[in-house]
């Protein structure tokens, strides 16, 4: 079948050619040599006549050059010819596949390139340039500020909820990431958060300016933007305004400062505001530093959709209030299993002879003492064997799902992770269906993924208890 797909790099039809040397870079275990065909073919097209295939092949080098840097840095001659192209569609490819392969002195220049039109490509497009930027910054860490003040220029520029999210989300990844890029970033959050029409958005900054802005050599310049909600936006952006105002508090150089703005949201028109502004005034009344990292820095270690669900049942349960509600009575949040890896060309192989060092937890420990963690698992007892990580769905899907099968005394677990590739979809309540090829296999419990975000992956279990059969027991 290989070979077939490799004598079809020759066929007459650009098209098969085409659907060929993509099909190749799709395969996991490529060699150099069927690589560099696939390569050399996509370069061809990139000097076509017809904008379909020139688009064509630059969107595969462009989806591969992460994976395949050095061998798709053979095209770069040709991609510099594609940034002037008139179909700006393809001038953006060339461009974000430049920002992947070329060197870190070419970064400014093709920046400034892609500037100069930026605001004439669609939001899909710009969100293939913003994904390239911020690979840029995990490959050069000192060019952060140099595509933060690109980035944020594209903050002002017209566009949708989702382009503006992934300017969100990259700049606060950088911000994250990168202690020397943390202020500039802040400092160009506040600026969008002057004049921001997504709730969502708002809130999301102002949260990350509660929890770096007082780490911040200068904290109190982030108080009069985050204040400025509380007078200027609607309701729910005013209550988590508050709450961020109040974490600056902890500064004690802050505090007072802190409190009297507090008191001013006591004559809010809104209940949730002047709650909160009411809780964090007593609190800081009290002077109890204690109380301050548990009730204001501090976070909830609990399943957010589990927390809702408790207090919505604890409000309209119909029999009298006289206790206050038990935040112990909500499940903690599970931890995740694995982590997501990005595609390598490189394996570390280690020989079957080297035993781990001592003090190293085995893959099996490791799973076991997570899945313990999940209250629907812990007494389900001792795991003894995990199997290796199955692929369950092509590579190029859009949502792909493996499996890993955890074995104990008495019941079986499947556990599904499933990663989600596009940059327009959010993902909730995930949950994947198994079903048995028997009666005899009970389904005893089912944990959906509360959400997945663009880009991003998630977990979700389903347990069976084993059949009471002797042979399947002992396997």
């Amino acid at each position: 079948l290989l070979d077939f797909v490799e004598s079809c790099l020759r066929h007459k039809s650009e098209i098969v050619v085409y659907e060929a040397a993509s099909a190749l870079l799709r395969l996991p275990n490529i060699t150099s040599k069927e690589l560099s065909s696939a390569i050399s073919v996509l370069q061809l097209f990139c000097s076509s006549s017809k904008a379909a295939l020139r688009f064509a092949a630059v969107r595969t080098l462009s989806s591969v050059a992460g994976i395949y840097p050095a061998a798709v840095a053979a095209c770069n001659v040709d991609l510099e010819q594609l940034i002037s192209d008139p179909n700006r569609s393809i001038a953006t490819l060339a461009i974000t596949t430049l920002l992947k392969t070329g060197a870190e002195s070419s970064v400014d220049r093709l920046m400034k390139q892609i500037s100069s039109f930026v605001s004439e490509i669609s939001d899909e497009f710009k969100v293939v340039v913003i994904d390239a930027v911020r690979s840029l910054c995990v490959r050069y860490p000192k060019k952060s500020t140099v595509l933060l003040s690109f980035l944020s220029n594209m903050l002002r520029d017209e566009g949708g909820f989702l382009y503006k999210k992934a300017i969100i989300d990259t700049i606060v990844w950088i911000i994250e990431e990168n202690d020397e890029a943390k202020e500039p970033g802040l400092v160009y959050l506040c600026e969008f958060i002057e004049d921001c029409e997504h709730v969502t958005l708002a809130t999301k900054v102002l949260n990350l300016l509660g929890k770096e802005g007082p780490k911040c050599s200068n904290p109190r310049k982030y108080i009069r933007f985050i204040f400025n909600r509380v007078l200027l936006e609607p309701p729910p952006v005013r209550a988590v305004a508050v709450t961020a105002m109040a974490k600056f508090g902890v500064c004690q150089s802050l505090r007072a400062d802190v409190v009297t703005l507090l008191q001013r949201c006591l004559l809010d028109s809104d209940d949730e505001v002047r709650d909160r502004a009411t809780f964090y005034s007593v609190l800081f009344s009290t002077n109890n530093l204690k109380l301050y990292d548990e009730l204001i820095t501090g976070n909830l270690n609990v399943s957010p959709s589990l927390l809702v669900r408790a207090l919505r049942e604890y409000c309209s349960s119909s029999s009298p209030k006289f206790e206050p509600f038990n935040l112990n009575s909500v499940p903690q949040s599970p931890l995740p299993i694995g982590v997501q890896r990005k595609p390598s060309l490189t394996v570390d192989v280690v020989p079957a002879s080297v035993k781990p060092e001592k003090g190293l937890k085995s893959r099996e420990e490791n799973y076991e003492e997570q899945l313990h963690q999940i209250e629907q698992f812990a007494k389900f007892g001792r795991l003894f064997k995990s199997s290796a990580p199955l692929e369950l769905t092509d590579a190029e899907v859009e949502i792909t799902v493996s499996c890993v099968q955890h074995m104990f005394l008495e019941h079986i677990v499947f556990q599904f992770e499933c990663s989600n590739t596009l940059n327009d979809q959010i993902l909730s309540n995930v949950v994947v269906h198994v079903k048995p090829s028997s009666k005899r296999w009970k389904q005893v419990t089912e944990i959906p993924c509360e959400i997945i975000r663009n880009n991003d992956s998630g977990f979700t279990y389903v347990a069976f208890q084993l059949p009471r059969d002797a042979d399947i027991r002992k396997q």
